[in-house]
Protein backbone atom coordinates (compact mmCIF):
# COMPACT_ATOMS: atom_id res chain seq x y z
CA UNK A 1 0.00 0.00 0.00
CA UNK A 2 1.56 2.97 -1.15
CA UNK A 3 1.85 6.42 1.56
CA UNK A 4 1.42 9.61 0.57
CA UNK A 5 4.34 11.51 -0.13
CA UNK A 6 3.38 14.92 0.28
CA UNK A 7 1.39 15.52 3.82
CA UNK A 8 -1.48 18.10 3.65
CA UNK A 9 -0.39 21.39 4.00
CA UNK A 10 -0.85 25.18 3.55
CA UNK A 11 -1.22 25.24 0.41
CA UNK A 12 -3.58 22.91 -0.46
CA UNK A 13 -7.52 23.23 -0.87
CA UNK A 14 -8.67 21.99 2.57
CA UNK A 15 -12.16 21.72 3.61
CA UNK A 16 -12.92 20.91 7.63
CA UNK A 17 -10.77 21.61 10.65
CA UNK A 18 -7.41 21.04 9.49
CA UNK A 19 -6.64 19.62 12.99
CA UNK A 20 -9.20 16.52 12.20
CA UNK A 21 -8.43 13.41 13.44
CA UNK A 22 -9.15 11.78 9.85
CA UNK A 23 -7.94 13.26 6.66
CA UNK A 24 -9.17 12.20 3.14
CA UNK A 25 -7.08 13.21 0.39
CA UNK A 26 -8.08 12.82 -2.94
CA UNK A 27 -6.28 13.43 -6.82
CA UNK A 28 -9.35 13.90 -8.69
CA UNK A 29 -10.25 15.43 -12.25
CA UNK A 30 -13.36 17.26 -12.45
CA UNK A 31 -13.87 15.46 -15.90
CA UNK A 32 -13.57 12.09 -14.87
CA UNK A 33 -17.19 10.63 -14.73
CA UNK A 34 -15.77 8.39 -11.72
CA UNK A 35 -14.57 11.44 -10.06
CA UNK A 36 -17.89 13.05 -10.59
CA UNK A 37 -19.45 9.62 -8.66
CA UNK A 38 -16.53 10.17 -6.05
CA UNK A 39 -17.93 14.04 -5.60
CA UNK A 40 -21.03 12.58 -4.25
CA UNK A 41 -20.12 10.01 -1.98
CA UNK A 42 -17.42 12.95 -0.32
CA UNK A 43 -20.01 15.22 0.32
CA UNK A 44 -22.05 11.89 1.92
CA UNK A 45 -19.04 11.30 4.12
CA UNK A 46 -18.62 14.76 5.41
CA UNK A 47 -22.25 14.99 6.42
CA UNK A 48 -21.48 11.88 8.01
CA UNK A 49 -18.40 12.57 9.81
CA UNK A 50 -18.39 16.99 10.34
CA UNK A 51 -15.78 18.16 11.79
CA UNK A 52 -13.93 15.33 12.23
CA UNK A 53 -13.11 15.25 8.51
CA UNK A 54 -10.54 17.07 6.68
CA UNK A 55 -10.69 16.73 2.94
CA UNK A 56 -8.04 17.59 0.40
CA UNK A 57 -8.65 18.09 -2.94
CA UNK A 58 -5.48 17.82 -5.61
CA UNK A 59 -5.68 18.15 -9.14
CA UNK A 60 -4.74 15.44 -11.57
CA UNK A 61 -6.45 16.28 -15.02
CA UNK A 62 -6.22 13.08 -17.28
CA UNK A 63 -5.62 15.55 -20.88
CA UNK A 64 -5.63 12.66 -22.68
CA UNK A 65 -8.94 11.01 -21.41
CA UNK A 66 -10.30 14.42 -20.39
CA UNK A 67 -9.64 17.18 -22.68
CA UNK A 68 -11.46 20.15 -20.23
CA UNK A 69 -10.17 18.65 -17.40
CA UNK A 70 -7.04 21.24 -17.57
CA UNK A 71 -9.32 23.84 -18.06
CA UNK A 72 -11.62 22.98 -15.42
CA UNK A 73 -8.74 22.99 -13.16
CA UNK A 74 -7.44 26.04 -13.91
CA UNK A 75 -10.75 27.55 -12.97
CA UNK A 76 -11.05 26.18 -9.59
CA UNK A 77 -7.37 27.76 -8.94
CA UNK A 78 -8.68 30.78 -11.03
CA UNK A 79 -11.78 30.88 -8.73
CA UNK A 80 -9.44 30.01 -5.00
CA UNK A 81 -7.45 33.80 -6.05
CA UNK A 82 -10.29 35.02 -5.43
CA UNK A 83 -11.49 32.97 -2.31
CA UNK A 84 -13.79 30.90 -3.69
CA UNK A 85 -12.46 27.57 -4.47
CA UNK A 86 -14.81 25.13 -2.72
CA UNK A 87 -18.41 26.79 -4.57
CA UNK A 88 -16.21 26.65 -7.80
CA UNK A 89 -15.23 22.94 -7.43
CA UNK A 90 -18.84 22.09 -6.46
CA UNK A 91 -20.19 23.68 -9.40
CA UNK A 92 -17.65 22.03 -11.50
CA UNK A 93 -18.76 18.16 -10.02
CA UNK A 94 -22.22 19.25 -10.62
CA UNK A 95 -22.38 20.42 -14.00
CA UNK A 96 -19.87 18.19 -15.29
CA UNK A 97 -21.10 17.92 -18.72
CA UNK A 98 -20.25 21.60 -19.34
CA UNK A 99 -17.31 22.37 -18.79
CA UNK A 100 -16.63 24.32 -21.51
CA UNK A 101 -15.40 28.29 -21.20
CA UNK A 102 -18.76 29.95 -21.47
CA UNK A 103 -20.28 27.67 -18.64
CA UNK A 104 -16.62 28.35 -16.25
CA UNK A 105 -17.50 32.20 -17.16
CA UNK A 106 -21.21 31.81 -16.25
CA UNK A 107 -20.31 29.83 -12.44
CA UNK A 108 -17.56 32.79 -12.32
CA UNK A 109 -20.47 35.18 -12.71
CA UNK A 110 -23.03 33.19 -10.14
CA UNK A 111 -20.10 32.81 -7.88
CA UNK A 112 -19.48 36.82 -7.95
CA UNK A 113 -15.71 36.71 -9.26
CA UNK A 114 -14.64 39.32 -10.92
CA UNK A 115 -15.17 37.78 -14.26
CA UNK A 116 -11.93 39.84 -16.18
CA UNK A 117 -9.67 38.64 -14.12
CA UNK A 118 -10.67 35.19 -13.65
CA UNK A 119 -11.10 35.09 -17.43
CA UNK A 120 -7.57 36.60 -17.38
CA UNK A 121 -6.07 33.78 -15.30
CA UNK A 122 -7.80 31.42 -17.59
CA UNK A 123 -6.03 33.04 -21.08
CA UNK A 124 -2.79 33.40 -19.33
CA UNK A 125 -2.83 29.81 -17.69
CA UNK A 126 -1.50 31.91 -14.74
CA UNK A 127 -2.12 28.14 -12.57
CA UNK A 128 -0.84 25.70 -14.51
CA UNK A 129 2.18 25.40 -12.87
CA UNK A 130 0.33 24.88 -9.30
CA UNK A 131 -2.12 21.89 -11.68
CA UNK A 132 1.71 20.36 -12.84
CA UNK A 133 2.94 19.99 -9.25
CA UNK A 134 0.07 18.24 -7.86
CA UNK A 135 0.23 16.53 -11.03
CA UNK A 136 3.32 15.73 -10.70
CA UNK A 137 2.84 14.49 -6.39
CA UNK A 138 0.23 12.36 -7.56
CA UNK A 139 2.45 10.21 -10.12
CA UNK A 140 5.06 10.10 -7.58
CA UNK A 141 3.23 8.59 -4.84
CA UNK A 142 1.63 6.23 -7.64
CA UNK A 143 -1.36 7.94 -8.77
CA UNK A 144 -2.47 6.56 -12.03
CA UNK A 145 -6.07 7.23 -12.38
CA UNK A 146 -8.82 9.14 -11.07
CA UNK A 147 -10.26 9.03 -8.17
CA UNK A 148 -7.45 8.14 -6.00
CA UNK A 149 -8.31 8.65 -2.44
CA UNK A 150 -5.40 8.33 0.57
CA UNK A 151 -7.18 8.23 3.92
CA UNK A 152 -4.82 9.22 6.68
CA UNK A 153 -2.23 9.30 4.31
CA UNK A 154 -2.68 5.91 3.05
CA UNK A 155 -4.03 4.63 -0.60
CA UNK A 156 -7.18 3.42 -0.49
CA UNK A 157 -8.03 0.81 -3.81
CA UNK A 158 -10.89 0.27 -2.46
CA UNK A 159 -14.48 1.34 -3.44
CA UNK A 160 -15.00 4.90 -3.04
CA UNK A 161 -18.33 4.86 -2.05
CA UNK A 162 -18.82 6.40 1.20
CA UNK A 163 -19.65 3.66 3.68
CA UNK A 164 -15.87 2.18 2.20
CA UNK A 165 -14.21 5.76 2.85
CA UNK A 166 -15.37 5.62 6.41
CA UNK A 167 -14.40 2.12 6.56
CA UNK A 168 -10.80 3.14 5.76
CA UNK A 169 -10.55 6.75 7.28
CA UNK A 170 -12.04 5.15 10.98
CA UNK A 171 -10.97 1.83 10.84
CA UNK A 172 -7.90 2.92 13.40
CA UNK A 173 -9.10 6.07 14.31
CA UNK A 174 -11.56 4.61 16.79
CA UNK A 175 -14.39 7.13 15.69
CA UNK A 176 -17.51 5.62 15.19
CA UNK A 177 -20.56 6.99 13.24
Amino acid sequence: MSRLRRPPGPDDHFEGPRDAPVILVEYGDYQCPYCGQAYWEVKRLQQTLGARLGFVFRNFPLTQAHPLALQAAEAAEAAAAQGRFWPMHDLLYEHQDRLELPMLLSHAEALELDVDRFREDLDSHRFEERIRRDFMDGARTGVNGTPTFFPNGHRHDGPFNADALLEALTGGAGLTR
